[in-house]
């Protein structure tokens, strides 16, 4: 070894700080544990320094630059190696990144969830991204296990896990509970009140490890397009349901519908989910459903019918909530209408 290395060499011993290629991680655990009397330590503005031994905390050095001797130090003393006579430290020294880190990814599959409005049970899936922050860098510290990582994989798979978890929570609790429909969900409305719900879920989880999730981003809660397109459908169906004053009604529209998709569809039923196979047998019964009725059960009471100014204003609702389109608007208006 030369003069210039081994000068080199004893400046790296004497310098104790994160390199710049590991300024990203969460945590850096300096590699060597012998650290020399007066080496000078150098701490970032987002960072802490933590000194441990034997796996029990000693104390803490916070932003700035730092000569590490026991008369600018005090807590140095329990790090003294007593083989070399105070000119040497035996100490695991951890950085703590303390600044909000974003850019961190969740997704996934959160399962079956039962559309309240359909009773259908449909795949759900999320994904975003979200930002954390160490609050307390020795409580985080106990999480990591005292393990010096490479990458923060392990540590942000457990995240991502717990993520979900907690949004699928949350999204049960809002078509369980509070019987929103799922394409509401879906359709990116209520996403604020899911990212609000879901920091406030995960919260309990993390208070005990000194960790805390600060923002979710990009949240997105997503199904088929094909369940999609079979909801809307649904969802169009029964709105007609309760426009046209129930399953009387309804049976006169789905009479009208498979005469129309037989025309279109060479008799096959069209596309239309409830007028497919067992479809319309699925439409009767939310006919029912939806007329305040079960299926199988004695006929409900006979209610009065709505009036005309009554079934304008709903079917001017349908049309603002785009579940049907300007012709259906229309030949249902003038329909209404001869009643006047």
């Amino acid at each position: 070894m030369g003069l210039i290395d081994f000068v080199k060499g004893g400046v790296r011993e004497l310098a104790i700080a994160r390199p710049d290629d590991k300024k990203g991680l969460l945590v850096y655990k300096h590699p060597d544990p012998t650290i020399p009397n007066k080496a000078q330590l150098t701490v970032g503005t987002d960072e802490v320094a933590l000194f441990f031994r034997d796996g029990q905390f000693v104390g803490q050095v916070g932003t700035g630059r730092h000569t590490l001797e026991t008369t600018n130090i005090v807590f140095l003393n329990r790090l003294i190696d007593s083989f070399t006579g105070g000119g040497v430290f035996k100490a695991e020294v951890w950085f703590v990144t303390t600044r909000e880190v974003a850019g961190f990814r969740f997704g996934g599959r959160i399962g079956d969830v039962e559309d309240p409005k359909t009773g259908l049970a449909i795949q759900t899936m999320v994904h975003g991204d979200y930002s954390l922050q160490i609050t307390d860098p020795i409580q985080a510290i106990q999480f990591f296990g005292q393990r010096s990582f490479a990458s923060d994989e392990e540590f942000t798979g457990w995240f991502r896990q717990l993520l979900l978890k907690t949004v699928r929570d949350r999204i049960a609790s809002l078509l369980v509970h509070k019987q929103v429909p799922l394409l509401q969900v879906t359709s990116g409305a209520l996403t604020e009140e899911i990212e609000r719900e879901v920091l406030e879920g995960v919260k309990v989880h993390l208070d005990g490890y000194g960790i805390r999730i600060v923002r979710l981003g990009n949240l997105v809660v997503s199904i088929k397009e094909e369940d999609e397109q079979t909801l809307k459908a649904m969802y169009k169906d029964v709105a007609q349901i309760r426009l046209a004053g129930g399953l009387a009604g309804f049976q006169q529209l789905a009479a009208g519908k498979a005469v129309m998709a037989a025309g279109e569809g060479g008799g096959r039923g069209g596309d239309n989910p409830l007028l497919a196979g067992a479809g319309l047998g699925l439409g009767m019964a939310m006919a029912q459903l939806y007329g305040g009725q079960q299926p199988g059960a004695s006929p409900a009471p006979t209610r009065a019918a709505a009036s005309p100014e009554e079934r304008l204003q709903r079917l001017k609702s349908l049309k603002e909530a785009g579940l049907i389109d300007d012709q259906e608007y229309a030949a249902k208006r003038a329909e209404i209408l001869k009643d006047l």
